[in-house]
């Protein structure tokens, strides 16, 4: 299953603290509907019915079944880009 860094926590907690409702709110990622092997990456208020949730309270991250099978031996990580915003990466777990 995916796991976060420490990195990814502290990232997603900020990101969520904005939310409307940031108690029920996670990170969503789902396959693109518009680009084929692609990731979609959405904050939504709570989980799909059927999403994988990762993560606990103030980093949780929904994964629907699909992508949760291509990131199911990943790692996320995050660190600021040059811009000060936040860019995740994914990498292979070991």
């Amino acid at each position: 299953m995916l796991t976060l860094t420490d990195n990814a926590r502290v990232a997603i907690e900020s990101i969520l603290a904005g939310a409307p409702s940031p108690e029920s709110a996670g990170l969503r990622f789902a396959m693109s509907p518009t680009e084929e092997n692609a990731l979609a990456l959405s904050i939504v208020a709570q989980p799909d019915e059927g999403d994988k949730v990762v993560g606990d309270a103030g980093a949780r991250v929904f994964l629907d079944s699909a992508a949760a099978s291509v990131l199911d031996d990943k790692v996320l990580d995050a660190q600021a880009g040059a811009t000060g915003n936040v860019e995740f990466r994914l990498s292979t777990q070991g």
